[in-house]
């Protein structure tokens, strides 16, 4: 089973499923489905998740909000 969650973003509300499972903090590539398109994120040297060839087309400040929320949720 996937793990639905929400965000909002700019106040608006977004669900997002996170495909990746036995997410740890050893873990440096997690899958997401937003609007019925499959991203991965990739942690930077930083310790912030970005999304691997994303467009401006996909909205990459929410998809770095989705990697915040997901960082904050899994204590990574």
């Amino acid at each position: 089973m996937n793990l639905q969650m929400r965000i909002t973003f700019d106040e608006k509300d977004y669900t997002y499923i996170v495909l990746t499972k036995g997410i740890t903090r050893e873990t440096n590539t997690i899958r997401i489905n937003l609007k019925d398109i499959e991203y991965q994120l990739v942690c930077n040297s930083k310790g912030d998740w970005d999304a691997v060839d994303a467009t401006i087309n996909d909205h990459p400040e929410l998809l770095k909000a989705i990697g915040r929320n997901i960082k904050l949720r899994y204590r990574l």
